[in-house]
């Protein structure tokens, strides 16, 4: 399957939408649900709010069906939709933080099942355990600016113009921050990255 054909999809499910065909939101979701989940709980930090985002991103997309321009990449549009929730839902989440019932340990729900999993010896195993938990706890001690350019760009793959149009910037303010990002990361992982 070319990268031409998913947005010819999504062009026709948004045309269908737009033109009073509900079902065209189902193969939306079906295509999408799964990504838009992966990059609200790798940001959010939390399953449960990613989950909640999720839907209601779908639910925007729904309610803002006519806005959505032809020829525009859906998979953008939904992001920034969905990044501007995000947002809203930690500012609002600050205003009002949580104590956590219990420590902020390495079993981070959702980002431990999407990294992937692989065999060897159990101290190998350990060992990856390890860094895996290092590396969550360090985009997790990232700024939220900085932690969305490394999600969009790092662990969604997105390019950088098409993570500044989802966070409303520019191409060199993305730039910045994931050279920030990566500096402070750097910082955090020395250990890992001058034992292996």
């Amino acid at each position: 399957m070319s990268t031409d054909e998913p947005d010819a999809l999504d062009q026709a499910d948004m045309a269908r939408l737009v033109a009073g065909h509900d079902a065209a939101l189902d193969a939306l979701m079906e295509r999408h649900g799964g990504p838009l989940f992966g990059f609200l709980g790798r940001f959010l930090r939390d399953e449960d709010a990613a989950n909640d985002l999720a839907q209601e991103t779908f639910v925007r997309v729904y309610q803002h069906r006519s806005d959505f321009k032809p020829g525009q990449k859906f998979s953008t549009w939904l992001y920034t939709i969905g990044g501007n929730l995000a947002r809203n839902h930690l500012r609002a989440r600050s205003r009002r933080p949580e104590v956590p019932l219990e420590g902020d340990g390495e079993d981070q729900p959702g980002l431990a099942r999407s990294l992937p999993a692989s065999g060897g010896s159990p101290v190998d195993q350990t060992v990856r355990t390890e860094q895996q938990a290092a590396v969550r706890s360090a985009v997790a001690n990232l700024p939220d600016d900085l932690r969305e350019a490394i999600v969009l760009c790092e662990l969604e793959d997105r390019s950088v113009a098409e993570a500044a149009t989802m966070l409303g910037t520019t191409v060199k303010a993305v730039e910045s921050r994931l050279y920030r990002a990566r500096g402070q990361l750097r910082q955090q992982l020395t250990r890992w990255l001058t034992t292996n």
